[in-house]
């Protein structure tokens, strides 16, 4: 059974909020604050600022894409306020 969870990290340092999705978001984060990922190596470190577990990874999918576009940014940033 697949059980995917949409999650977004805030950079400490930087005004930087990157959208991911994984099975695990404690292990992920974890990988991003080692620099596992290229693309947002620079923005460490990263603390989780929201978790929603959806279920498939086609539904996760879906949820990262709304978080990613403007208005889930933007709910995204009145976590952060």
């Amino acid at each position: 059974m697949e059980s995917y969870y949409v999650y977004a990290i805030k950079s400490i340092k930087y005004n930087y909020i990157y959208v991911g999705m994984s099975e695990n978001p404690e292990k992920r984060l974890k990988e991003h604050n080692i620099g596992k990922t290229k693309s947002n190596k620079r923005y460490i470190p990263f603390e989780i600022i929201f978790t929603e577990f959806v279920g498939s990874r086609h539904q996760a999918r879906q949820r990262e894409k709304y978080f990613k576009s403007g208005c889930g940014k933007e709910y995204l940033k009145t976590l952060i306020k």
